[in-house]
């Protein structure tokens, strides 16, 4: 993790560095200043970490939500001043130097970790903010983790994973295509798989015995509750030789366990 801009990321302080000298970065969080002495609570991915600043002129030009690089000492806090709530709760960087990554030039349109209350049209406008929300990031993060799961368990049921193609020519489905204009063939048009259905039979025919992807779909119609308008993905797969009965059984054991405690969904 060592590198030019941070030494740790803010998951791996700990009281182990009290009294080292460390380098951090992240965003500016939030902005304490109590006259003589004032405070940052620093952000990045992985947790936040109160910095204090003695000499406050470290502070001229430093706004909420930049993206700085801080040099310091790490100290033990006050007992009455531990924070229960985040890990690093009982440590504080004293800051000698800040250095600017990313500035911000004007005031950021809303309060991040209150994004969620805010219009979707704004939301998507700064998305790079909006996703600097603590819960939303965890959606983020969530779904990543589905998603390996769910490619561990069927690469250890024997599936093969294979990416199906994105354009494609139009076939009969339940919703209308998403075309491609062609720039080669003028008046001709691609169209994006409404779903990887006759590729994964042609790979059954060819002789591939499990196959699987985690496969986009692409499907001109409305929103629905259980999608975003035009777009959503899902475990796809299909199996050659087999019954309707054991293809139930793997559907059934791959989706209950993947909602079990199974180490990420408690």
């Amino acid at each position: 993790m060592a590198n030019m801009y941070r030494d740790v990321n803010l998951s791996e302080v700990n009281e182990s560095y009290i009294g080292k000298e460390l380098k951090v970065a992240g965003w500016v969080e939030n902005i304490r200043d109590h006259g003589g002495v004032s405070f940052i609570d620093l952000r990045d991915m992985y947790g936040v970490l109160q910095v204090v600043l003695r000499d406050t002129t470290l502070l001229d030009g430093i706004h909420k939500e930049e993206c700085i690089a801080i040099e310091g000492i790490m100290e033990q806090r006050d007992e009455e001043t531990y924070n229960p709530k985040i890990p690093s709760g009982t440590i504080e960087l004293e800051a000698k130097k800040i250095t600017v990554l990313g500035q911000v030039y004007q005031q950021v349109p809303f309060e991040i970790q209150t994004s969620k209350e805010v219009r979707e049209d704004v939301r998507l406008k700064y998305r790079y903010l909006d996703l600097r929300n603590p819960k939303v990031k965890d959606n983020m993060v969530f779904r990543s983790k589905v998603i390996s799961f769910l490619r561990q368990k069927m690469t250890d049921m024997g599936f093969l994973e294979i990416q199906t193609p994105i354009l494609c020519a139009s076939s009969p489905e339940g919703a209308r295509d998403y075309i491609v204009p062609s720039r080669k063939y003028k008046g001709k048009f691609y169209a994006l798989p409404q779903a990887p259905q006759q590729y994964k039979q042609l790979l059954m025919v060819s002789g591939f015995d499990k196959y699987f992807q985690i496969a986009p779909c692409f499907r001109d119609e409305d929103a629905r509750a259980d999608r975003s308008p035009g777009e959503f993905y899902q475990l796809d797969f299909e199996m050659s030789f087999d019954t309707d009965f054991k293809v139930l059984k793997w559907v059934y054991d791959t989706i209950s366990k993947c909602f079990k405690n199974d180490g990420f969904i408690k």
